[in-house]
């Protein structure tokens, strides 16, 4: 994993991504509705991205446990 991030919101859609790496991947569910985990080829996580961001900041924080799956 390299020490470069890259985060991207997109305020009309209200949409949070964060990326650890740019590695070919895809967006998998968790167990939240909000919540999505990137992850690459051999299931490890490189990003994550948060839908209704606005909505979440204020009900309460989102806390998440992002797990890679062996």
């Amino acid at each position: 994993m390299s020490n470069t991030m890259k985060i991207y919101y997109d305020s009309e859609a209200d949409f949070l991504e964060v990326q650890f790496s740019q590695a070919i991947g895809y967006m998998r569910e968790t167990d939240n509705d909000n919540l999505m985990e990137r992850v690459d080829l051999e299931g490890n996580i490189i990003g994550f991205s948060v839908l209704n961001v606005r909505q979440l900041a204020q009900d309460k924080p989102l806390i998440a446990e992002l797990i890679t799956k062996n």
